[in-house]
């Protein structure tokens, strides 16, 4: 009998902002940003195995092996956690740029977590999700929960947050440059002063000056192609950078004012028009999916 491949959406995040108020002892920095969600990422593929194995399928990840694929590694860690004895086959389909801030390997992995958690008929609930989530990487649980959140800690620490519909326009440098890197230069500013999520919702304003991120200045000045596309973005609205770059971005009230703002750009400037999410596209297609029986 041959088994169906099921379809999940992997959703592209944006922060919009990040500052860095700290480190802990262990050396890692505490941050706080607010996660939104696009409409806009990557397609999962599975396909239950018999046999235990968990296979990547297709070529969409050149130069990354399978040891070093997040969906693989999550799928690997949910299984021996909740002890599955059935295996999958996995297939990607990539769109969001890797090394661009935008979320992409983490939401892989959160995908195949929660699709597997109801195909796998483990019914974990989210948080415990969120917690095996949080071992592939800092950003799995804001897309294992699906909300636009305020998070604080490593970005792990989410409070849901109702953010107002918007447009991003959101144009892609091409370049990547390692986030440990970024985080261990010496002009990085590690002592934001705190903020409040109360603060951001009454003045949330996610292109107010206070609002910027921490390693804007840091990649601008290693990245000279990001500096020129936040110069040339600035044309058409405040233009920010996402996570630790090099992705960035303008946000728009409307569809039609950031179709007019990209018609004002250069074409060479590789750019793509997408709405935030107001719940994840994942958490959607789970409410929608049925398991065969």
């Amino acid at each position: 009998m041959t088994v169906a491949w099921s379809v999940w959406p992997a959703p592209a995040k944006l922060n919009l902002f990040l500052h860095i108020t700290g480190r802990r002892e262990d050396g890692y920095h505490r941050l706080q940003t607010v996660f939104r969600l696009l409409e806009w990422g990557d397609t999962i593929r599975l396909r239950l195995r018999d046999d235990g194995r968990i296979e990547r399928m297709g070529t969409s990840l050149p130069g990354v092996e399978p040891s070093n694929d997040l969906a693989i590694r999550a799928a690997i860690a949910l299984k021996k956690s909740a002890n599955v004895a059935q295996g999958v086959d996995i297939a990607i389909e990539k769109r969001i740029p890797a090394g661009g801030g935008f979320g992409g390997g983490s939401s892989d992995a959160a995908t195949v977590l929660v699709a597997l958690n109801r195909l796998w008929g483990i019914d974990w609930p989210l948080e415990r999700l969120c917690e095996l989530g949080l071992t592939l990487g800092a950003d799995v649980p804001v897309f294992v929960l699906g909300r636009n959140a305020w998070a604080e800690g490593v970005g792990e620490i989410l409070q849901p947050l109702d953010l107002r519909p918007a447009w991003y326009l959101i144009a892609e440098p091409g370049v990547h440059c390692p986030t440990a890197a970024l985080f261990a230069s010496p002009d990085l500013t590690r002592d934001s002063p705190p903020l409040k999520m109360a603060d951001f919702v009454a003045g949330g304003d996610p292109r107010s000056d206070r609002l910027g991120n921490a390693f804007e200045p840091v990649l601008r000045a290693r990245e000279p192609v990001v500096d020129a596309t936040l110069r040339t973005l600035s044309q058409v609205g405040p233009a920010r950078l996402t996570g630790s770059g090099s992705g960035c971005f303008v946000e728009f009230a409307t569809r039609e004012s950031a179709e007019a703002a990209l018609r004002r750009l250069p074409s060479t400037l590789r750019c793509r028009i997408v709405a935030g999410a107001a719940m994840s596209p994942l958490h959607r297609a789970l409410e929608r999916f049925q398991v065969s029986p």
